[in-house]
């Protein structure tokens, strides 16, 4: 069953009178999984949509973010030039 219904809600962090559109979807997953995240609304004092939403942000994120942060790529190549033929020896 697919269903969906978009629903404004004030969201928290604003202060503003904007609402996020909120959108019902219907999904499957492991049972498992489900009562573990269920659990962990419950002992979190949250609702079940805050996790999934939170969880769902910080896969996006993490997929978003596939790119090194440019300190880290500084201190790498700072790195690779300093010790380049070290690396490549260890490479051998």
């Amino acid at each position: 069953m697919i269903y969906h219904d978009t629903v404004p809600v004030p969201l928290d962090n604003e202060k503003s009178t904007m609402a996020a559109i909120r959108e019902k979807f219907a999904t499957q997953v492991d049972a498992d999984l489900l009562r573990e995240v269920r659990q962990l609304a419950n002992q979190e004092g949250r609702q079940l949509q805050a996790i999934v939403e939170e969880a769902l942000k910080d896969l996006m994120e993490k997929r978003l973010q596939s790119e090194p942060r440019p300190g880290v790529m500084a201190a790498y190549q700072s790195s690779h030039a300093a010790y380049g033929s070290l690396y490549k020896k260890l490479a051998q």
